[in-house]
């Protein structure tokens, strides 16, 4: 399963829309957004894929954490957000 990976150009439909995907797939997902108008986008994607999942009778919780990512050989501080059902 792959890392989704958001910015700040991120269209939030389209990110909730993979969020869903990956849940109803695997039943855990991983976001990832790194300055804060891509976790301004994750965050708000978020929320749209609980109302996506909710019809479908899945309720998700999110674990947020931050971890260190390598970009073009600089460490950068992201946060990841771990979804998964309740």
């Amino acid at each position: 399963m792959d890392m989704i990976k958001v910015s700040a150009t991120s269209r939030t439909s389209a990110v909730a829309g993979a969020i869903a995907g990956v849940i109803r797939e695997h039943k855990h997902a991983e976001v990832q957004a790194i300055g804060a108008g891509a976790v301004n986008q994750a965050l708000k994607a978020l929320v749209l894929a609980r109302g996506y999942l909710q019809g479908d009778g899945i309720d998700v919780v999110c674990m947020p954490e931050f971890v260190e990512v390598d970009i073009e050989g600089k460490e950068r501080t992201a946060i990841k957000m771990v979804v998964e059902p309740r």
